[in-house]
């Protein structure tokens, strides 16, 4: 009886053993897939931390660029205006030149006349040198003497006067053009010596506007080179990001989740927390005409939105270029806002601090996902980074 029980069931328990091994094999093949997804999940959440990493650098250094490009730009407008003196000055000094070679070019053409002057002046004097030797012309006391009255003593007297005036007269225009001469030759080399300085300072002047004007093109091509490498490097780094965001989304709804894991808790200041762990995109302060009055923090679509302090929920609805809006008040004027909202998980009644509140999204006037976080005082917008 019991060989025979045993003759039975042993058949049963041969049958169910490889069913048994098929459901064995099947549980540990889900369990590697499980561990395989998971195992890709973290390999992507580290490459998203070790990306939003990068770009929290980049944003750093672009931070300390934009200091240096201010710089530059001060620099800019420093030489573009000592360009425009130089220029100035330029055109003063040649315009300087010009006059001093006009100056120059009548003195030079005085000079040739007095020496013309000179010359037919110095020819009568010689002549009338000469008529004197030749002549032998008497003196006063001949005159005198040889008169036969007063009437022709007078005469004579009166002619040897005139003579005698004569002679002078060659004699003072002789001196006279002589000393023009000088006067002129001594202004002609005071002008020539100006006008060889106004020649050196023009050209000292050209070769300092040379020097400043290559100096502001090579600060230009500076500022526009380190734009777009930084420029280029955000782009890459955030289009990164937005991929590997993408595919961590698609393994979510592949493995039946719907939305992102919120990640650790970031601690801020004055008691508060971060609302989402990312790099911030752009800051609180003017933009593109006008005030940008919050931060904008990177993070994926579906990242779950911690209350950044405990407080009551005033707001949460759609809100104009906002989108899906909330606002929690912490009391004493204080209150934080959340915006681009892509559903909400709390719309009413009093939340604690690090309560999902919403999800990250892309609502209202967006360019991608994002959370955009406000700070306000009595209603007023303020920095949030003094409390992040």
């Amino acid at each position: 009886m019991n060989d025979s029980l045993s003759q039975l069931s042993s058949p049963a328990r041969q049958g169910r053993s490889p069913l048994a091994a098929i459901c064995a094999a099947l549980l540990v093949l889900a369990a590697v897939l499980a561990a395989g997804a998971q195992a890709q999940s973290e390999s992507l959440q580290e490459r998203l931390s070790e990306t939003e990493s990068k770009l929290s650098e980049v944003t750093e250094e672009e931070g300390v660029l934009t200091t240096r490009i201010r710089h530059e730009s001060a620099q800019l407008e420093r030489l573009e205006v000592e360009v425009a003196e130089l220029r100035n000055r330029e055109a003063e000094v040649a315009a300087k030149l010009a006059e001093k070679e006009a100056e120059l070019d009548q003195a030079q053409a005085r000079l040739a006349a007095l020496r013309k002057r000179l010359r037919r002046a110095i020819a009568l004097l010689e002549q009338r040198l000469v008529a004197i030797y030749k002549s032998s012309e008497p003196d006063v006391l001949t005159v005198i003497l040889q008169s036969s009255g007063f009437d022709e003593l007078l005469e004579r007297t009166e002619y040897l006067q005139r003579l005698q005036d004569q002679d002078d007269s060659i004699v003072a225009t002789v001196r006279d053009l002589r000393d023009q001469m000088q006067v002129t030759v001594n202004t002609v080399k005071a002008v020539r010596d100006q006008i060889a300085e106004n020649k050196q300072e023009l050209e000292r002047t050209r070769a300092k506007l040379e020097r400043r004007t290559a100096e502001l093109a090579a600060a230009r091509k500076r500022k526009r080179d380190t734009l777009a490498e930084v420029r280029q490097q955000k782009k890459v780094l955030e289009g990164d990001l937005e991929q590997i965001s993408e595919r961590i989304a698609e393994q979510l709804q592949e493995l039946g989740g719907g939305t992102l894991p919120a990640g650790p808790i970031r601690a801020g200041a004055g008691g508060f927390i971060w609302p989402v762990n990312g790099p911030i995109t752009s800051g609180f302060g003017m933009r593109w005409g006008r005030m940008h009055e919050g931060v904008d923090i990177s993070s994926p679509s579906g990242t779950p939105i911690r209350a950044a302090k405990s407080g009551s929920i005033v707001l949460a609805s759609a809100y104009g270029g906002y989108g899906n809006y909330t606002c929690i008040s912490h009391g004493g004027g204080l209150s934080s806002c959340y915006a681009h909202q892509s559903s909400f998980a709390r719309t009413s009644g009093s939340i604690s601090q690090g309560d999902v509140l919403g999800y990250v999204g892309c609502t209202g006037h967006c360019f991608g996902d994002h959370l955009h976080f406000e700070i306000r005082i009595n209603g007023q917008a303020v920095d949030p980074l003094g409390y992040l």
